[in-house]
């Protein structure tokens, strides 16, 4: 009756699903990027303008990291002055309603106003 209950260790499969995503959403600023990209395509600019405590290093730095996940799509226009636009990939899409979800969380733990 006093027998412990060990919790099944998760599959080898499973650890590195888990791992996955993982590393498409955490870090500081990628929920934000994704929130903000999941309303509609962004210039560089606009992003930059969106979050403005985030280093311009390291939004290049996770832009280009979820676009090398297959999150993002980049495209770039051969114009002057430069022209560089972000939107979620078709992978990056099925993240937004559990990313949107994640919102609702911090909302329902704010402090009653």
């Amino acid at each position: 009756m006093n027998e412990r209950i060990q919790p099944e260790l998760m599959a080898e499969e499973e650890r590195l699903v888990v791992k996955k995503a993982l590393e498409v959403v955490c870090g500081k600023w990628r929920l934000f990027i994704l929130l903000h990209l999941g309303q509609k395509v962004r210039r560089y600019s606009e992003l930059r303008r969106l979050l403005p405590d985030v280093s311009e290093k390291v939004l290049i730095q996770e832009l280009k990291t979820l676009v090398q996940l297959g999150v993002l799509e980049k495209q770039s226009y051969n114009e002057v002055p430069p022209r560089v636009e972000y939107r979620l990939s078709e992978r990056g899409l099925t993240v937004l309603p559990i990313l949107l979800q994640i919102k609702d969380i911090g909302r329902h733990f704010l402090p009653a106003q």
